[in-house]
């Protein structure tokens, strides 16, 4: 009787991981929206794109597996992990995703080896990974018996715009944007299926190269740093605005790519000990000054949907 209800538990587990939550075949999730601020309602910056069947993960902050489970897509069913740039906010969460996904429970199983795409310097990340954790890795195949294949790691480097994965009639387009001088290499990501795309910033200032490769998109999810007018005499604030974007340049943005529908994502809200952060409201009222069209301030877990229109879905945390 142990045994069989044991069973039964591990299959209602199984379904319920499987389950498809969207019927559509392209949907862009936001799994973290934050910046380094570490917030409990908001992760890293990690975007989940599920288009034609395949899995696709766009950078990895803290607490990917976390806001995974909540959507109910297995760590070990990613089929790629793209790379925007290096600071550590955005590929903290890599080695929980990349060890989290090889393990014996249904959220992992990989069985394949992980797939990262990056700019200069994937490489070379990933193989230090491996020898940080290779006592790890040794002892779960020994202990586990985990398959060895399934912790193995592959990696696609680039350095220039162009075609960057391409498979099954999904196809992903790296271009560079400028995240500062000094914040080199820096990528952002179009999303291509279908007839349908969704395009992601990475971290950048106002770039015309976002405006190219999101030109008439879908979706068109871009970063944006706010801070309010008297804060902006610290040096250090002034210091983090000047390496992203303002709402009145991302509005300008939006409005030369037109895309169908407009979110941020990777909220950057300074403050201090005595000045508050600027509001989700002051966000919105400075982004109106220079775009009139569909926007989503992104929140965790919010989905997108994209088909001849795109639904937005807040699946709350």
């Amino acid at each position: 009787m142990k045994s069989a209800s044991l069973l039964a538990l591990v299959c209602l587990a199984s379904f319920a991981w499987s389950d498809t939550i969207f019927a559509a075949d392209f949907t862009v999730t936001l799994l973290g929206t934050a910046s380094p601020s570490p917030r409990p309602n908001r992760f890293g910056p990690s975007t989940l794109v599920q288009v034609n069947g395949q899995t696709l993960l766009f950078e990895a902050g803290r607490g990917v597996p976390i806001r995974m489970g909540q959507v109910k897509v297995p760590i070990g069913k990613i089929d790629a992990l793209f790379i925007t740039h290096y600071h550590s906010d955005h590929v903290s969460g890599i080695p929980d995703v990349w060890l989290t996904g090889w393990l014996g429970p249904v959220f992992g199983r990989r069985k394949m080896p992980f797939h990262v795409i990056g700019p200069t310097g994937a490489k070379n990340l990933m193989l230090n990974l491996e020898k940080a954790y290779a006592l790890d890795i040794n002892i779960r195949e020994k202990d586990e018996k985990l398959p060895p294949e399934g912790i193995a790691i592959t990696v696609d480097e680039f350095d220039k715009d162009g075609v960057v994965y391409e498979n099954n009639g999904v196809r992903v387009v790296s271009f560079e944007v400028d995240h500062g001088t000094d914040i080199k290499p820096a990528y952002g990501y179009r999303i291509e299926y279908n007839g349908h795309a969704a395009v992601i910033s990475g971290d950048t200032r106002y770039n015309e190269n976002v405006i190219k490769y999101g030109a008439g998109a879908d979706l068109l999810v871009h970063e944006v740093a706010i801070a309010r007018p008297e804060l902006m005499s610290n040096l250090f604030a002034k210091f983090i605005i000047a390496h992203h974007t303002s709402p009145i340049d991302a509005g300008r943005v939006f409005s030369q790519a037109k895309p169908k529908l407009a979110a941020y994502t990777h909220l950057v809200f300074l403050s201090n000990e005595t000045i508050p952060e600027a509001t989700l409201d002051d966000l919105v009222a400075q982004t109106r000054e220079t775009y009139a069209g569909p926007l989503e301030v992104g929140e965790d877990l919010t989905t997108f949907e994209i088909g001849d229109t795109v639904t937005v879905h807040h699946q709350g945390h």
